[in-house]
């Protein structure tokens, strides 16, 4: 990965792997008794009688596990400047105690702002994979990043 990222770094059909990691019970509950207390997320023995047959992360753990993973791996080290928003969240297989996730960012497509000259676009995939192959999770994502200045070079 390169050292740091600007609106010029993206291209469609980019695919950056942004490491992964696992995801434990306590951490689990914790986060959904705290966010989304659902049973099924909170109450082992609830969990058991549910249709997962046991405890599963809150899609929202699942989202703000991807996010630290894009945060840590790319745009902690880019011209980041924030998103307007997410198009799309998709839950496609629970994440239980003890699943590592891996996470990939898929850049989709850039524009270059004509209105603002110093900012693009980039329309990316955020794309969560589980130690056994599965997709579990994908997020549509949008973000703003800073041109490179001429000074800085390539």
């Amino acid at each position: 990965m390169k050292d740091y990222w600007y609106f010029e770094d993206f291209y469609a059909g980019q695919d950056l792997d942004l490491g992964s990691r696992t995801l434990g019970e306590e951490e689990i509950i914790a986060f959904a008794t705290q966010f989304d207390p659902q049973p099924f997320h909170v109450d082992k023995e609830a969990a058991a009688h549910s249709i997962y047959g046991g405890v599963i992360a809150s899609g929202w753990h699942t989202c703000g596990t991807m996010m630290r993973l894009v945060v840590d791996q790319l745009l902690s080290k880019s011209s980041s400047m924030g998103s307007p928003g997410l198009d799309g969240v998709r839950w496609l297989a629970p994440v239980r105690a003890g699943d590592t996730l891996n996470v990939h960012y898929q850049t989709v497509k850039t524009k270059a702002s004509t209105s603002k000259p110093d900012r693009g676009v980039v329309w990316s995939k955020w794309v969560a994979i589980n130690q056994h192959g599965e997709t579990v999770c994908t997020v549509e994502g949008i973000g703003m990043f800073r041109r490179r200045p001429p000074a800085a070079g390539n």
